[in-house]
């Protein structure tokens, strides 16, 4: 049942929504690294180098009182077929992303290399994930939605393309604390007018909503319930 915190969460997610599409010019400096340091948005993180001419970045972050191994379960399970996104839920699903963000951790679903992390039902956006080192990151590139597969980098001379890379990094701390990194490195052609209002004028404002309240699930997730994952062993299936 939908509670009414919830509600009044998604009310602000979407407030937050439409001021940053209105307002993109002036919030996009701030909202492009919300939470990161100064050191934290120069410092080069895995998946930097599939975009290494980005015209779009932002790098994201927030501190999560409890250490790697009590997020990397949440983090290791995101995907609409697994843990959600533990974002704007009831957004989401207006859109029709038949998207339900866990409260448990489940080791079956696990995230390992070459697993894809869809984004809503079969013909939405996915992402599959290139590589990770448990309990340290998590790197996800843009995929084709119909196999899953990550798209190719784009070659010299190649008029169409998206080519996108998104990294979590866990970067724990002497005090034990952890800080939960994320980032997201864009390039693409052709840059019509078109194509820079779907991109950068939607996309861009509309991802850093989600993705921020996304970091901020997992902090809760990791704070309320970490004690209770800390030791669970890698997940065991099929194949891996």
């Amino acid at each position: 049942m939908t509670t009414t915190s919830e509600i009044l969460d998604n009310l602000g997610g979407a407030a937050l929504a439409g001021s940053c599409l209105a307002l993109r010019p002036l919030l996009r400096p701030r909202y492009a690294r919300w939470g990161a340091s100064d050191i934290e948005v120069m410092q080069r993180l895995p998946g930097d180098e599939r975009v290494p001419a980005p015209l779009l970045v932002q790098t994201l972050a927030v501190t999560v009182a409890a250490p790697a191994a009590c997020i990397w379960p949440w983090l290791a399970q995101i995907g609409q077929e697994r843990g959600g996104l533990y974002s704007y839920e009831l957004l989401e699903n207006l859109a029709r992303c038949d998207m339900h963000n866990a409260e448990r951790v489940e080791r079956a679903w696990e995230l390992q290399a070459g697993d894809r992390v869809r984004l809503g039902p079969p013909g939405y956006p996915v992402h599959a994930v290139v590589d990770l080192r448990r309990n340290g990151w998590l790197l996800l590139s843009g995929a084709d939605p119909a196999t899953g597969q990550a798209a190719p980098l784009p070659q010299p001379g190649q008029a169409q393309y998206a080519n996108f890379s998104w990294v979590f990094v866990l970067d724990e701390r002497p005090d034990g604390t952890t800080r939960l990194v994320t980032r997201n490195r864009l390039d693409y052609a052709p840059r019509t007018f078109g194509m820079r209002m779907m991109w950068e004028w939607i996309t861009d404002p509309l991802g850093f909503v989600m993705t921020r309240r996304m970091l901020l699930g997992i902090k809760e997730r990791a704070e309320r319930m970490g004690g209770s994952v800390q030791a669970a062993p890698p997940a065991i299936r099929d194949g891996h």
